[in-house]
């Protein structure tokens, strides 16, 4: 990357951010900030919760808790960027800060995604295959999926942000954006892109669509599982927990396939800053609600917990 620098006239880019409501700029810090304030410490509490209460060192819980570590490293690769925005209008970002920020949160994007369809995989197994479940998600195999995983967006993710990066850089400085996306830094290379286009064009198709065919299959054959259940109490509960989880992987599958689904990267720039807040703030807000807090098992961890401190008082 620091050669590619050499070789280019723009040292730094400017992140634009959203000038259009920077007048609200104050409201939008406190907001986003709060929202991410609330995400990090529900992350983190589920991190701490599962680590610390033996009845939640399940592959489940594994899963969820390291889903909550890489959503927190994920957010805060981008949204503190976005706060100094709001509050103090457009940021500058050196080249070499700029690639790496791309790299991290496209990277860890990806293992987000693939952590997703493990955790899909994960229920289909417990509630299709109850009698092979211990079996196949022993401690060992659980660890190996969540490396699997994370060098997978790493791998995936290296190879067009590095040939991206060798690209040059002679105009337009100003990123139409409030983090450095893909998108944004082909529309500014003054290089034929289109091989690094098609690349990534094709590798966001392969990793959202292997992802969401795996959760989808697994989905499926849960739902038959759960028609299949005798009680209706049961049935409903179910269907409130799948649908719940549906919701939060329609917004994500449906806000990436806008932004990275497209054979030219530059099309739509302007509406992808909105799809991107997406990602990066909604998401992160609802998914410890919806994926973990609202478990009762969780519930009576936290009593638990908070009954311990009581007692050391």
């Amino acid at each position: 990357m620091e050669h590619a620098r050499n070789q280019t006239e723009v040292q730094e880019f400017i992140l634009e951010g959203f000038p259009n409501v920077q007048h609200l700029g104050m409201v939008l810090f406190m907001v986003h900030l709060l929202a991410y304030l609330t995400s990090i410490m529900g992350n983190i509490l589920i991190i701490i919760i599962t680590w610390v209460d033996h009845r939640l060192q399940t592959p489940m819980y594994f899963f969820l808790s390291s889903f909550s570590f890489f959503e927190c490293c994920f957010i805060t690769t981008v949204i503190p960027k976005l706060l100094a925005i709001f509050l103090s209008g457009k940021q500058s970002i050196s080249f070499s800060a700029c690639f790496t920020q791309a790299f991290v949160f496209l990277s860890l994007g990806t293992t987000v995604f693939f952590l997703m369809a493990v955790l899909s995989l994960d229920r289909y197994l417990a509630i299709c295959k109850p009698l092979y479940y211990p079996t196949i998600m022993n401690p060992r195999m659980c660890f190996l999926l969540v490396m699997a995983c994370l060098a997978l967006g790493f791998v995936l993710m290296v190879f067009p942000v590095i040939m991206l990066s060798q690209s040059s850089f002679c105009g337009p400085h100003v990123i139409p954006h409030f983090f450095c996306d893909f998108g944004p830094l082909i529309h500014l290379s003054c290089s034929d892109t289109r091989s690094t286009e098609l690349l990534a064009f094709v590798l966001a198709l392969v990793i959202l669509l292997t992802s969401l065919i795996i959760t989808i299959i697994a989905y499926s054959n849960i739902v038959v599982t759960i028609m299949r259940l005798p009680s209706a109490k049961e049935q409903q509960k179910a269907f409130s927990t799948c649908s719940s989880h549906l919701m939060v992987l329609f917004l994500m599958y449906g806000s990436c396939v806008f932004i990275y689904v497209k054979p030219k990267q530059t099309n739509r720039l302007n509406s992808n800053r909105e799809a991107a807040l997406v990602n990066t703030v909604v998401t992160p807000l609802l998914n410890p609600v919806i994926y973990t807090l609202r478990n009762k098992q969780v519930h009576q961890a936290l009593r638990n917990a908070l009954s311990r401190v009581r007692l050391q008082k």
